[in-house]
């Protein structure tokens, strides 16, 4: 019997649209109902050319649920074509296309020989949710569009580099702009393909790299692992977001022993940034190290990413203690003995319980019943904020959905990210001191 969905924390495939809008130049059409597109676009900020509003869509109505919508899908891929000013167009399908049987990858091929590439990719929401339709999309553009740069030769030190979801993630594009940092502070040269200034050009660029960086538990892992084998680019697969001094020195570390990266600026660059990371947090370490602000016991209700980063972050850095975690992605079965693993390695050998769970009422209702020792510190979703009020606990958005919050091109990745997961921490518990 299926569960009921409670205070949902992703949507389902056909949302990994974003994954197309956060592609400079790129745009979805949609081959859906006319509400999908609508219920799914949060607005959450596109980077590319155009709004996030802007998306050809067939609208399937029972006519075509009669009669086929291919037709109807034709029309619109070529007025797309005439009238929206875009360098690739990928052609999304939802659940009503699926179900009657439309061939999307037939219709798309039609337009082969268009000036602007047109792809495909299936993305009926009853077969998965966005964090697995971004995989899809990616191995798609990849499958279709970047073979066609196959045998470029590469370019020294050149590092494809993949992260948080797009838009999925509210920090995703500062996180990854950071890490980019990070890499480059190394001596690499990064190739992204989302945000302002990346985009086409750094799609056909990456089958000349000479590896690629997936730093992620388990979303983006289909379709990189589909570059190692098809374009030949060695993986490295960093399963930690790095945030704060700890993780981020591993990572640095991990990142050049398999790109070959000079050794002595990775040490050096790793002894600049920890000085400055201690420097900042000795300043505040009165406030920080009273107990009486923030409780040292926390749990973290969030996508697989945070409850593995924020934990590290908080133990092995800050010397907190978590209590039970909430893995809510809805993370592939495949994954998550690995996930529970990398969460429960800890300093002084720390552990914790991990659950994986997509019920918000009843992780909610567990929250309840733990002891954190006095105000739990609850960092998860939106959804959480009222919980922590209830306990009169400390509360911290850091996921999706993030409603009362804009991030424009804030980060929590790398050194300084750590630093800005403090001050969010430290000033929702200063803000509840009675004066």
């Amino acid at each position: 019997m299926a569960k009921i969905l409670d205070q949902a924390r992703y949507k389902c495939a056909l949302a990994a649209m974003q994954t197309v809008q956060s592609i400079p130049g790129a745009i979805p059409i949609l081959h859906s109902g006319p509400g999908c597109a609508s219920k799914l676009n949060d607005n959450n900020g596109t980077s590319g050319r155009f709004s996030a509003n802007i998306y050809p869509c067939t609208s399937i109505s029972e006519k075509e649920v009669v009669f086929g919508g291919s037709d109807k899908l034709r029309s619109t891929i070529k007025n797309a074509l005439r009238v929206i000013d875009a360098d690739l167009f990928v052609v999304l399908s939802g659940c009503t296309g699926e179900i009657i049987g439309d061939d999307i990858q037939a219709v798309a091929e039609d337009f082969q020989d268009e000036e602007k590439p047109v792809i495909w990719t299936k993305t009926p929401g009853f077969k998965g949710n966005n964090y697995i339709g971004h995989d899809w999309i990616l191995k798609g553009i990849f499958e279709q569009y970047v073979r066609n740069y196959k045998g470029a030769p590469k370019e020294k030190g050149l590092v494809n580099l993949f992260a948080g979801v797009p838009q999925q993630d509210p920090y995703w594009l500062g996180n990854l702009r950071e890490l980019e940092c990070l890499l480059q502070s190394i001596g690499l040269k990064t190739n992204t393909i989302f945000g302002f200034g990346r985009g086409i050009e750094n799609l056909q660029k990456i089958p000349a790299a000479e590896y690629t960086i997936l730093v992620s538990p388990w979303a983006g892992l289909e379709s990189a692992k589909y570059l190692e084998k098809e374009f030949n680019i060695p993986l490295l697969h960093y399963p930690i977001l790095p945030i704060g001094a700890a993780e981020t020195t591993k990572f640095l570390r991990a990142v050049a022993d398999f790109t070959g990266a000079d050794k002595e600026l990775t040490e050096s660059v790793i002894k600049e940034n920890e000085a400055n990371f201690f420097y900042y947090l000795e300043r505040y370490a009165d406030t920080i190290l009273e107990s009486r602000i923030v409780s040292k016991r926390f749990t973290v209700v969030s996508e697989a990413q945070y409850v593995i980063a924020v934990t590290k972050f908080l133990v092995n850095d800050m010397g907190l203690f978590p209590q039970k975690l909430f893995v809510t992605d809805d993370t592939p079965e495949a994954f998550r003995e690995a996930v529970t693993k990398e969460t429960n390695t800890l300093n002084y050998d720390i552990k914790t319980n991990v659950e994986f769970t997509t019920d918000g009422f009843d992780l909610q209702n567990q929250i309840r019943k733990m002891d954190f020792g006095g105000s739990p510190l609850i960092i998860g979703s939106n959804w959480e904020k009222k919980l922590a009020h209830e306990l009169k606990g400390h509360f911290v958005n850091i996921s999706y959905p993030m409603i009362e919050k804009i991030v424009i091109n804030a980060h929590v990745a790398g050194y300084s990210g750590g630093l800005h997961l403090l001050e969010d921490i430290y000033s929702a518990a200063l803000s509840m001191l009675k004066i």
